[in-house]
């Protein structure tokens, strides 16, 4: 067997509305187009690869680290001016930790403290 390539990762959120403002307001994350469930939830195209949050209203995240977010589960993602995209975040007051690796990376948590790694891509 051969993987050949990532397709999608799903994430559980608590309250939908609040998701999809954080991933398609504040990120700015495109919903992917034709992707439905029969069940609560919303799909983003993130380059080859697609986002799915899906909704599970007693969701609760635990945060195992809380000095080093990058060692909790995660998923990270690139973007083309990281500067401009930490500026955005601390506008919009959303707590952003510096990678402890020293590499230009940094984490930040969405409304229901899933946790997603920044950087340069």
């Amino acid at each position: 067997m051969q993987i050949t390539r990532l397709l999608h990762t799903a994430i559980l959120v608590s309250d939908l509305a609040k998701a999809e403002h954080f991933y398609g307001e504040v990120l700015g994350l495109v919903k992917a187009e034709g992707r439905t469930s029969n069940f609560p939830g919303t799909w983003y195209q993130i380059g080859d690869c697609q986002l799915h949050l899906i909704v599970h209203p007693e969701f609760r995240n635990q945060i195992f680290n809380q000095t080093k977010w990058g060692r909790n589960p995660h998923f990270a993602i690139a973007v083309d001016n990281l500067s401009a995209a930490l500026a955005r975040l601390q506008s919009k007051g959303y707590p952003m930790q510096m990678s402890a690796s020293g590499r230009a990376a940094y984490f930040i948590q969405d409304p229901d403290h899933n946790i997603l790694e920044i950087s340069q891509g």
